[in-house]
């Protein structure tokens, strides 16, 4: 029985993202792009009826499946794997450093209304130097909508509609980057936008370091907060100083009118480190 005959038999859920992949060929490729050894451990989050599931059973030491469905879980049973687990629970309120010993790596096709907080939960915020979820994880792949996928990979050259918070949030803590492209039509039901794979291998420092991680995320989130707006006005509505944003912005040569998104990650952590100076 093909994917598409077996997805149409289970009555997919709305208000859970529900969008099974049902080509073969996509499903064939994301078990290359997670380059599964026989010693690996895999977390898959949203396993759904279990299509890429049942091909990660066959490569892994271990699958630890987790689906908030119960419909889903019936169906996930149904593999009857011996190295598969199934934990019934909310991924945002799951603690990945406590489901196995070792190293995971994440394989997901997540609803697209929650990828933002399930990346936070992943790697953590900027300033979670220590976040347990991260410190377990090597790498992530994700199955995302196309446009939250350029925004993941986006830089400061990119359209400013696409470089964001998002883009720092998945970069600071990991290497970002677009596996493949997939088309609405991969799945059932079709969703209606395209999606890509993404891939995050986790980094073991942050992208730059800082003395201070809370203030660097002040001043992220600071210049990113009112799009229209410079990036000095924005400093001064969230709380930075005329005098001090004047003094940091003259030190590093940065023009007054510049807006956030033209701002590099690296130029964040020094403007970070200019204003923190100047307090």
């Amino acid at each position: 029985m093909d994917y598409y005959t077996r997805a149409k038999f289970f009555k997919t859920k709305k208000r859970l993202g529900q969008n099974f992949l049902i080509d073969g060929e996509v499903i064939a490729d994301i078990i290359d792009y997670a380059n599964i050894s026989p010693e690996d451990t895999i977390v898959e989050i949203g396993p759904g009826v279990g299509f890429v599931t049942e091909q990660l059973v066959k490569h892994a030491k271990k699958v630890i499946a987790i689906e908030l469905d119960e419909e889903a879980i019936k169906e996930l049973k149904k593999l009857n794997a011996p190295n598969l687990e199934i934990i019934h629970k909310d991924i945002l309120k799951t603690d990945l450093s406590e489901l196995c010993d070792g190293k995971i790596k994440i394989v997901a096709n997540i609803p697209y209304y929650i990828t933002s907080p399930i990346i936070a939960h992943l790697l953590g915020e900027i300033d979670d130097l220590n976040n347990k979820n991260r410190n377990k994880i090597t790498d992530i792949l994700l199955m995302v909508q196309e446009e939250v996928a350029l925004r993941m990979v986006a830089n400061e050259n990119s359209p400013a509609k696409q470089y964001g918070l998002l883009t720092i949030l998945s970069q600071f803590w990991a290497d970002v980057e677009i596996m493949r492209k997939v088309g609405r039509k991969c799945f059932f039901p079709a969703p209606k936008v395209n999606s890509a794979i993404v891939k995050l291998k986790v980094r073991e420092k942050p992208f730059a370091e800082v003395k201070d991680y809370s203030h660097l995320r002040k001043v992220i989130k600071s210049a990113f907060s009112q799009r229209r707006k410079n990036l000095k006005n924005c400093l001064l509505s969230g709380g930075f100083s005329k005098e001090n944003i004047q003094k940091a912005m003259t030190e590093l040569n940065m023009d007054e009118n510049i807006r956030g998104e033209k701002l590099s990650i690296l130029q964040f952590a020094n403007l970070s480190e200019e204003l923190l100076n100047e307090n």
